[in-house]
């Protein structure tokens, strides 16, 4: 039997693009571990993306996954747009090159050994795990900010 597992993710930028952090708190049987990175040159979708992938590439076997996410292009762009991306040659509507195409294929190849629920939540609306990911995200980019001012 797979396991069942929570995750919470967000991403964060401090300007876009600017420096970014990603944020992941997992829920396991009532055990939750959080893990959190940020990018010195990225934006706001780069890290929302991130924070899915790592939240996923942290499961060391497959499981049935709900992931709570406040991106709904995060959301929308794994259940809705992918497969029509791949079909016209990862182009969008518009025929233009899908952005960010190389994260959305290291998502899709993460999330294949999984069954996944993926579900939008409101950000910044008192949604605990919400709140904590994006300060998982928000202090990433404060670490980063102050080892890079460290280094002179």
């Amino acid at each position: 039997m797979n396991k069942a597992v929570e995750i919470y993710v967000d991403g964060a930028c401090r300007g876009n693009p600017g420096p970014g952090g990603w944020g992941v708190l997992l829920r396991y049987q009532g055990v939750d571990k959080e893990l959190s990175g940020a990018e010195l040159n990225t934006t706001n979708n780069q890290m929302e993306l991130m924070a899915a992938i790592q939240g996923l590439n942290a499961l060391s076997r497959s499981c049935n996954i709900v992931i709570y996410t406040d991106s709904m292009y995060v959301k929308n762009g794994i259940t809705e747009w992918l497969p029509n991306w791949q079909k016209r040659a990862w182009k969008n509507a518009a025929n233009k090159p899908v952005k960010n195409q190389a994260l959305w294929q290291q998502l899709e190849a993460a999330a294949k050994r999984h069954t996944i629920d993926w579900r939008w939540v409101k950000g910044h609306s008192d949604h605990p795990e919400n709140d904590r990911v994006d300060l998982l995200a928000r202090e990433a980019i404060d670490h980063l900010l102050l080892a890079l001012q460290a280094k002179g």
